[in-house]
């Protein structure tokens, strides 16, 4: 199973590559269904996984001009404030029983069945959408609230948000999925990296483990960058959704 495990690392970067996102939905299951790893602890885990894999897409796709750094921050710096808060000070107080009956409800079920569920809405908002016109004109203001709430679900299920962050990119900074793709990759990056923080001082961390998995997971990006080349914008946008779609429904198979 941990061989499986190491080999998923690979996905998670080839995944993030292609896609911009989606490479905590395989992070999160990978280590708590292979590597047997604490779903809280996986969540963390999975911060500091997806976040320096993003780390290295994104400089990637900085140096072909794939990164929009105005946007990148009017979309980071909400969500990566709510992602620090929501780790340090809200993931700790959840209880690790939270419903008894009529059904038992642990702490670690409603993390994973939370992430699935909006696994499931960040993909159907890219597969619905085809007329964004009606999008055209939110604010800043709007957007720095729409992504700190982002930011409050990327904390709860340690995700870095891709799946929920180019949807954002597309409809209201307009950017062309490629585009929203290195985007998505630099504000990952923040929003993971500044998450783990919150955590450090609240789990014991395996860096043995840590390093060697993320390592891994970088060389997978660095394939996924270069098999873009071969797709075209709504390819991307298709199996970027199913892909979400499909690791959702297996996800709330295995917990329900």
């Amino acid at each position: 199973m941990e061989i499986l495990g190491y080999i998923g690392a690979l996905f998670i970067g080839l995944v993030l590559g292609l896609t911009g996102g989606g490479g905590s939905i395989l992070t999160v299951p990978i280590l708590v269904y292979l590597m047997s790893i604490n779903p809280v602890t996986a969540t963390a885990y999975s911060l500091f996984i997806v976040g320096t894999t993003s780390t290295f897409g994104a400089i990637q796709n900085y140096r072909k001009n794939l990164v929009d750094i105005k946007n990148g921050f009017i979309f980071a710096i909400p969500s990566f404030v709510a992602v620090y808060l929501t780790r340090k000070f809200i993931v700790p107080e959840i209880p690790d029983i939270i419903i008894e009956t009529p059904i038992l409800l642990s702490k670690n079920t409603f993390l994973m069945v939370f992430f699935a569920v909006i696994m499931v809405l960040g993909a159907l908002s890219v597969l619905k959408n085809k007329n964004t016109s009606k999008e055209e004109n939110k604010s800043i203001i709007f957007i720095g609230i729409q992504t700190f709430i982002i930011g409050i679900i990327i904390g709860l299920v340690g995700a870095g948000g891709g799946f929920l962050i180019i949807p954002s990119l597309i409809l209201f900074a307009k950017l062309p999925m490629r585009k929203a793709v290195g985007t998505s990759l630099f504000i990952i990056a923040m929003n993971s990296l500044v998450g783990f923080i919150g955590d450090v001082q609240n789990i014991t961390i395996d860096w043995a483990f840590l390093l060697l998995f993320s390592a891994i997971s970088v060389t997978g990006i660095f394939i996924g960058m270069y098999l873009t080349k071969y797709t075209n914008e709504n390819q991307l946008k298709k199996i970027f959704a199913y892909f979400v779609l499909i690791m959702a429904a297996i996800i709330l198979l295995k917990e329900i």
